[in-house]
């Protein structure tokens, strides 16, 4: 039976022409209620996997309601036979120590589902992709630990109107072949202002890859929309001192993503992340989006020093644009975070134009889950931004250390001195700067010494090497939040 992203399409559109209706998400009191340590004790059996007992490499599983996760989902096999409804049964989950009579469940519908496939290179499925909650989803490569997630879209992200989360509400996954390494799902997305056909071809690896296809149809303005968003988390790192809360922690960084890598046109980007005192949104315009993405680049344990969350082995994930996006902007939303429980990075794509009532809209994508291979600049990079205070009881001005690396700045000769080409915005000066080879690493490390005129307000600081007319390096684009006022 031909079933694809038209005939989605056709539900979302006739979705579109009507209100919208919310789902009904009550749960039993005896779900509702469960704690995460609860939650995590209901765990889908692994026998009763879909394609457990064929000879087809990918496997899936499904997630229990609970908890938070109360937008309960459908989903649907589609084989040679037609399309069927995956029934909800009791009986296919191991209710473990969460206290939950499966007798008493009912038919409760799925809150998400997992694929699973050998991508260690053996002959253990583990899970390489996920949705549950909304519209959130996460991969995983070779040897990858759970990170930072994805989402179908970003409404209204950091407006003062509040946030809109889409949720997927229907799924089908395709039946594959034996000889078959990429699975295609497909999805339903609902919310007040709009629906949307997703279509996900999932290529599993080293570097994990899921092609992403959207249409969406607008039953309502958007102020915002945040194509292609992805979510992290940053707690503290090498640029920014520990918080209060964080300071008998003996881990050196906690972060799951470091910075914000964009590529447009020419022009490669790198923008520490930080974990500011209160919301702060920056943004790059572009007219030729090459691809931007949520960078782990910092690989080395001993940075982290953390033998259950292993910070080193989490993925970074670049968004790389299929066709011409147009004319829009790269956002970043960094949000206060007291732990590292919370997601606190957001980064995405805005349009130039806003979506309005009745509009139609499409892209597509490829998302790659990376790790050691991760998308880089041509170019040297920054490694590292280390940040610090005058030597002085009273200097109050601020240090920045900057390391390069990269085959450009390794085949200079001898002799040769790279140039800085630093800029400070409004509101700061530079009083000194300096650039070194570094000895250790064959790089170059700029030494910035500024001072800020008000804390209230934001900084924003750029840098870039050069020899003569020829770009060395990616740029520094960092920003310094407030660190005072309200």
């Amino acid at each position: 039976m031909a079933f694809g992203l038209d005939d989605v399409d056709r539900l979302a559109r006739e979705r579109a022409a009507s209100p919208y209706r919310a789902p009904d998400n009550r749960l039993p009191a005896v779900l509702a209620n469960l704690t995460h340590e609860a939650y995590a004790q209901i765990r889908y059996r692994d026998e009763q996997s879909v394609w457990h007992r064929t000879k087809l490499p990918f496997e899936l599983q499904f997630l229990h309601p609970g908890m938070g996760y109360d937008r309960r989902i459908r989903i649907n096999i589609v084989s040679a036979d037609g399309v069927h409804e995956v029934p909800f049964r009791a009986g296919d989950f191991d209710y473990g120590g969460s206290g939950v009579n499966p007798d008493e469940v009912g038919d409760i519908g799925f809150a998400g589902l997992r694929v699973h496939y050998p991508v260690d290179g053996d002959d253990r499925h583990r899970q390489v992709l996920a949705f549950h909650g909304a519209s959130f989803f996460r991969a995983l490569g070779r040897g990858q630990r759970q990170g930072l997630s994805a989402r179908g879209l970003a409404v209204d992200t950091g407006e003062l109107s509040g946030e809109e989360f889409p949720q997927f509400t229907e799924f089908w996954i395709e039946w594959p072949r034996p000889q078959d390494h990429v699975l295609t799902i497909y999805a339903l997305l609902d919310s007040p202002r709009m629906t949307g056909a997703y279509r996900f071809r999932l290529a599993p690896g080293e570097t994990t890859e899921t092609l992403v296809g959207a249409r969406l149809h607008f039953r309502a303005d958007v102020a915002k929309l945040g194509i292609a968003p992805l979510t992290s988390m940053h707690f503290y790192g090498e640029n920014q001192p520990r918080p209060p809360q964080a300071q008998g922690d003996h881990r050196p960084e906690v972060h799951d993503s470091d910075g914000l890598s964009i590529h447009a046109g020419d022009e490669w980007i790198w923008r520490p992340l930080t974990n500011p005192r209160r919301l702060f949104i920056t943004a790059f315009g572009a007219s030729a989006l090459r691809g931007f993405g949520l960078m782990q680049r910092d690989r080395a344990f001993a940075h982290y020093e953390d033998l259950d969350a292993r910070f080193d082995l989490r993925p970074s994930a670049w968004i790389e644009p299929r066709g011409d996006w147009g004319r829009g902007r790269v956002e970043l939303v960094a949000i206060p975070t007291p732990d590292e429980t919370n997601d606190n990075i957001v980064a995405f794509w805005v349009p130039e134009r806003a979506p309005r009532t009745g509009d139609a809209l499409s892209f597509e994508y490829a998302l790659k889950w990376q790790m050691q291979a991760q998308t880089q600049p041509p170019l040297a990079r920054v490694v590292q931004t280390r940040r610090g205070h005058g030597t002085a009881a009273d200097d109050s001005s601020l240090h920045f250390h900057i390391d390069f690396e990269g085959p450009p700045l390794q085949t200079l000769a001898a002799d040769t001195k790279p140039v800085a080409g630093v800029w400070v915005g409004d509101g700061g000066e530079l009083l000194e700067r300096s650039l070194r080879r570094n000895d250790v690493t064959g790089g170059w490390r700029l030494s910035l010494r500024v001072r800020r005129d008000d804390d209230a307000r934001p900084l924003e600081m750029r840098a870039i090497l050069r020899d003569g007319e020829r770009t060395l390096s990616e740029t520094w684009a960092y920003a310094l939040p407030p660190s005072s006022g309200r």
